[in-house]
C-alpha cells in the first residue's frame, strides 16, 4: 500500500465524526449539561462572564517584572482584567462579586506546558490545582481537541488548552482506530516512518484542528520493557515531520532523553524538547541560538522514582538529579524554559510540584514561577493573553496562602482559583 495513493484526509462530515467520538470518550458533551456540572462540582456560573468579579486585598505578584503590590485589587469583567495594581489606584465596581484574599498572594493562572488530558474530569483537576491554561502532550483518540473545545463553552471546568491531536510515533496502536485517514496506515511494515507515512499523520491532525504536532525522537522512559535512550526517529525522520507540520502553520514538541537524539530534534527544527534528561552542551547552546524551549518535565520524572517497578524507581533515582542539572544549564545558558507537568493516567499532578522542582534545580522563586507563568506563555504564544495580571490580559487567577517569593511550595495546593473571572 502506497500512502502516496491515498486521498487527502478528511471531508467536513469525517471530520465532525471524528470529533463527535474524541467529545464522547472525554466526556466534555455531558459537562456542559447543567445536571452533569452540578455534579461535578462546577460553580453555578460556570462560563458565565458577564457579571464583574473583584479579587480584592491581597498582595499581588507580577511575574513579568517581579513587582510587588500589597493590597492589591484586580477588576476582572466579562473575563479578562480590567485593572489590576494598588487599592487606591483601581476603582473598584459597585455590586461586583467580591474574593478576599486578605494576608494571601494573587498571582495570574498558571500554563502547564506538557499535559495529556484526556477526560473532562481531569480538565476540571488541573483548573483547581491552577492550570488555568495549558498545552496538550497528545491523547490517543482526539480528546484533547475536545478538551479544548470544553474550555471555549464553559471555561470553568476546564484550562485554556492548545491541543496536539494524536501522537506522530512508529507505533499507532490503537490511535489507527480513532480516525478513518489514518486506517491505511495499519498496513505498513515497520510502522509509520517512510516519509509519506510521517507526513500523512501530520496531515490528518492538522485536518483535524490541532495546535501543535507532537513527536519524539526515543522511547518511553515510563515503560520498563522500552530503552529511553534508544533513538526511534532520524534526523531526516524528524525533518520531514516539522516540514509538514510548518505547512500547517504549527509547531512541533518532541519526546526526547538521549543527547544524539535532542540535538537531532532541535537541529531538525522542534519548537520544544520534552524531557530531554541527557541533553548536552551542544545542544543547549543550538537551543539558545534558534530560541527553542525546554519543557523538562521534572514532577514526571521525580514521579518514576516512586514506581513499584524496579526499573523505573531506579530511572528516576538516576534520572531526576542529571535533568535538574541540565535545567540550570539551559536556564545560565539563556534557554527559555517551560514547566510541564506530564500528568496522564487520569491522574493530574499540581503545576506548582513542577515550579517547586525547578526551584530546587537552582533557579530562583521568580525565575522559577515564571517558567509557569510568562516563560509558558511566551511558548505557546499567549504572551499577551495570560501570564500576568495587568489590563486586558485573561481573568485568570491563582490565590495563595503564602509568599510564593519565600516558599514556592505554596503554589502546589492554591488557596482559590478563578478562571475567566469565575471564582472557583
Amino acid at each position: 500500500m502506497c500512502v502516496e495513493d491515498a486521498p487527502p484526509p478528511s471531508s467536513r462530515m469525517t471530520r465532525r465524526g471524528v470529533l463527535a467520538a474524541a467529545a464522547a470518550l472525554a466526556g466534555t458533551t455531558a459537562a456542559l449539561t447543567p445536571a452533569s456540572a452540578a455534579s461535578a462540582g462546577a460553580p453555578s456560573r460556570r462560563g458565565a462572564t458577564g457579571a464583574d468579579l473583584v479579587v480584592e486585598g491581597g498582595t499581588l505578584l507580577d511575574p513579568a517584572t517581579g513587582e510587588v503590590t500589597e493590597d492589591a485589587v484586580v477588576v476582572i469583567e466579562n473575563g479578562v482584567v480590567r485593572a489590576a495594581g494598588a487599592r487606591r489606584d483601581v476603582a473598584v465596581p459597585q455590586g461586583a462579586e467580591v474574593v478576599d484574599a486578605h494576608g494571601k498572594w494573587i498571582l495570574p493562572g498558571l500554563v502547564d506546558a506538557h499535559i495529556h488530558l484526556n477526560t473532562a474530569t481531569e480538565a476540571r483537576d488541573a483548573v483547581r490545582q491552577g492550570a488555568t491554561s495549558a498545552r496538550s502532550g497528545s491523547t490517543n483518540f482526539y480528546q484533547d481537541i475536545a478538551v479544548r473545545e470544553l474550555a471555549r463553552q464553559a471555561p470553568a471546568l476546564a484550562p485554556r488548552l492548545e491541543a496536539a491531536g494524536v501522537f506522530v510515533t512508529p507505533d499507532l496502536g490503537d490511535t489507527i482506530l480513532a480516525d478513518p485517514d489514518l486506517t491505511e496506515l495499519a498496513r505498513l511494515e515497520g510502522g509509520v516512518r517512510s516519509a509519506e507515512a510521517l507526513r500523512r499523520v501530520v496531515e490528518v491532525n492538522l485536518a483535524r484542528g490541532v495546535d501543535w504536532v507532537k513527536t519524539r525522537v526515543n522511547e518511553r522512559a515510563g515503560l520498563p520493557e522500552q530503552d529511553p535512550l534508544a533513538q526511534v526517529y532520524s534526523y531526516g525522520q524528524l525533518r520531514e515531520i516539522v516540514t509538514a507540520a510548518r505547512r500547517g502553520g504549527k509547531g512541533v514538541l518532541c519526546h526526547s532523553y538521549a543527547e544524539q537524539g535532542c540535538h537531532d530534534a532541535v537541529t531538525a527544527g522542534i519548537r520544544s524538547l520534552e524531557h530531554g534528561v541527557f541533553v548536552g552542551e551542544r545542544t543547549l547552546v543550538e537551543m539558545r541560538r534558534r530560541g527553542t524551549y525546554f519543557t523538562p518535565t521534572l514532577s514526571a520524572i521525580a514521579g518514576l522514582a516512586e514506581s513499584s517497578d524496579p526499573v523505573l524507581a531506579e530511572r528516576g533515582r538516576t534520572y531526576l538529579p542529571v535533568l535538574k542539572q541540565a535545567v540550570l544549564a539551559a536556564h545560565e545558558r539563556g534557554v527559555p524554559l517551560a514547566a510541564g507537568t506530564d500528568s496522564s493516567g487520569g491522574k493530574v499532578k499540581p503545576i506548582g510540584r513542577e515550579i517547586e522542582l525547578m526551584h530546587s534545580a537552582g533557579l530562583s522563586s521568580l525565575d522559577a514561577i515564571r517558567t509557569a507563568t510568562t516563560g509558558a506563555a511566551r511558548l505557546l504564544g499567549l504572551e499577551r493573553t495570560v501570564g500576568r495580571l495587568a489590563r486586558g490580559f485573561a481573568g485568570d487567577v491563582v490565590i495563595a496562602d503564602g509568599d510564593p517569593l519565600a516558599d514556592v511550595t505554596v503554589l502546589k495546593r492554591p488557596a482559590r482559583v478563578v478562571r475567566a473571572g469565575v471564582a472557583l
